[in-house]
């Protein structure tokens, strides 16, 4: 198949296009470094001339509240229509667990109104949520830091690597469309305090990690389960010992 990596040169984007070219697929990646524009629309129609499957990985570039809302809506509704003039067969996107049970993060909001244009389209679609990568852990310490100091709350999460997110956006991919949403997520369930503290401490990050049940994540302070994914959930292999001992 022809498949089309709307954010085919970010960290999951460039794992999949090497995993859908080692499965036999003619993988294109599509960014603004491309000539691809989603927001604009520039150079949609043509990337997407004769593809089989569009798959979204892309990521707004600011995450404040009214400028991920806006990057998604208008990037998603230009995406769902130039994939039906296309005659796209399959619409795929990446999405996050706990979208919706979190209404007070804007992030989460702009990604389940993401959701919400996919379902509405029309098209044949499936939509992936995945738990937090491995390779964010250091990017939630900055930005919960303050003073030298970590603070973060102890709800539970359940992350995974990224290349093992991009091979199970890949599956999506390579099998039928769902009409609806698949959950993966890694194999064990820290506290995300706990799962932080530990990348911190592998990397001779010397910040104290603290945990503070009223410290927000994503400007809000979830509850024990909302970054958890459901009991139907697809779990991936890699260990967080073992991710660290990789990198």
């Amino acid at each position: 198949m022809k498949v089309v990596v709307i954010g085919g040169t970010g960290l999951i984007g460039r794992n999949m296009v090497t995993w859908l070219a080692e499965h036999g697929h003619e993988a294109v990646p599509a960014a603004p470094s491309t000539g691809v524009d989603t927001v604009t629309g520039e150079g949609l129609k043509e990337v997407l001339q004769g593809a089989d499957v569009v798959v979204d990985v892309s990521n707004s570039p600011s995450f404040a509240d009214d400028d991920v809302m806006a990057f998604f809506r208008t990037s998603t509704g230009h995406l769902v229509d130039a994939a039906k003039e296309a005659g796209a067969d399959h619409y795929v996107a990446l999405s996050v667990v706990g979208t919706d049970r979190q209404p007070g993060v804007g992030y989460f909001r702009a990604k389940l109104a993401q959701e919400e244009l996919i379902a509405g389209s029309g098209l044949p679609y499936s939509i992936v949520r995945a738990t937090q990568f491995f390779e964010f852990a250091t990017g939630i310490a900055d930005g919960s830091a303050t003073g030298g100091v970590v603070r973060l709350p102890g709800a539970g999460v359940q992350p995974m690597a990224a290349a093992e997110v991009s091979a199970a956006v890949g599956r999506a991919v390579t099998g039928e469309p769902s009409g609806g949403v698949t959950e993966v997520a890694g194999p064990e369930v820290f506290g995300l305090d706990e799962w932080v503290r530990t990348v911190l401490t592998a990397r001779s990050d010397p910040r104290p990690v603290v945990t503070d049940p009223r410290a927000p994540y994503f400007g809000a302070v979830p509850g024990p389960e909302d970054l958890l994914p459901g009991p139907g959930a697809r779990l991936s292999e890699t260990t967080l010992a073992r991710w660290l001992a990789r990198t």
